[in-house]
């Protein structure tokens, strides 16, 4: 039975790259940090770029959990 469940993990698509697993929360984590620092700076545009960045991830989430198809 293990032998059959290494077989399938191994039968799918090629292996991702150490970056491909970590470039999109490493995008989200300075997204979030240009964000959150961008509050405390200042108002005005500051304020604005705050609202953008801290946006993304948030948008992002939903989109993601909107298309999930449950199992």
């Amino acid at each position: 039975m293990s032998e059959q469940i290494g077989r399938q993990r191994s039968s799918g698509p090629s292996r991702r790259t150490l970056w491909q697993i970590f470039a999109m929360p490493l995008v989200l984590g300075i997204l979030s940090t240009v964000g959150l620092i961008s509050a405390l700076v200042g108002d005005g545009a500051w304020d604005a770029l705050s609202w953008l960045t801290l946006g993304v991830p948030i948008l992002l989430c939903a989109y993601f959990l909107r298309s999930a198809k449950p199992r």
